[in-house]
């Protein structure tokens, strides 16, 4: 996909400018640059190219190393300037991946080396992306560094829904919580959850549902609490699907859910009624 020039570019006066305002300390900008490269930190939404910020699209497209999650989609990789070195370094779950020490090597290495280094993460960068590791990394080299926030996936998946992630009467807050860590399956306040007060936006929860679905039902969750899986938020192949708590490992399985998805616990479409698999017999 061709980039949109015209909503980027700036003068090579006003970028002189800006790389002069970038070397002092500024409220919402840069950090103080001791290193001449600098890193940023940025959000590249739930994979749709139109649900890019502005402020991302600029960086993207003047960047000289893109360091990208394994989810940042090829549209979005697509703006890099055709000089730029692309390595995606991305999680796969459980499965090999590039070591967080490695990452954080790559970025610094790039940084010291003069370089404009994007790190590109899916959805938000403060949302389970090991923000702190890596720019506790950066800011030890020296180096200049920025966060650009994305739109996360959490909240694409409560938009393909047609609903919001809290409603008056229904949830008056909203988790957003990992289903496995780097321990394993990861363990939440599941009692007060089960409670009914709360909704979740459960990430990397597909390999865990029937540890969540455990979890839930054995602090007082009712059996038929929706879950919406939502598959490929803001893209094409999007899929929403409508389930119950009981249902939820079954159902994964059943529709071959295999795409990133978010589960939203507590949250049902507002134009679907639930509609899961007959039970089997017991």
């Amino acid at each position: 996909m061709a980039a949109t020039p015209f909503l980027y570019r700036i003068s090579r006066k006003a970028a002189a400018a800006l790389s002069g305002l970038a070397r002092r300390r500024a409220p919402g900008g840069e950090r103080a640059r001791v290193q001449p490269g600098r890193v940023a930190f940025v959000g590249a939404g739930p994979g749709n190219v139109e649900l890019l910020t502005l402020k991302a699209a600029r960086l993207i497209e003047t960047a000289e190393v893109i360091v990208a999650d394994r989810l940042v989609g090829a549209e979005v990789l697509a703006l890099a300037p055709g000089g730029a070195e692309v390595v995606v370094a991305g999680k796969t779950g459980f499965d090999e991946s590039w070591s967080q020490a490695d990452i954080n090597a790559l970025i610094v290495a790039r940084g010291l080396a003069g370089r404009h280094v994007v790190r590109l993460k899916g959805g938000d960068p403060t949302v389970f992306a090991r923000l702190d590791e890596e720019v506790a990394a950066v800011e030890a080299a020296g180096l200049a560094w920025q966060v650009v926030p994305g739109i996360s996936a959490a909240s694409a998946a409560a938009a393909g829904l047609g609903t919001g992630l809290t409603r008056r009467g229904r949830n008056d807050s909203v988790w957003l919580m990992t289903g496995h860590d780097c321990n394993g399956y990861a363990e939440h306040e599941w009692r007060e959850l089960a409670r009914g007060r709360s909704a979740a936006a459960i990430y990397m929860g597909k390999r865990a549902a029937t540890f969540i679905r455990g979890r839930l039902m054995m602090h007082g969750a009712p059996a038929d609490l929706p879950v919406t899986v939502v598959e490929n938020a803001s893209l094409p192949g999007e899929r929403v699907i409508a389930t119950r708590l009981i249902d939820l490992p079954k159902t994964l399985k059943a529709e071959a859910v295999d795409g990133p998805a978010v589960l939203l616990v507590g949250i049902e479409p507002r134009h679907v009624a639930v509609r899961v698999p007959e039970r089997e017999a017991v």
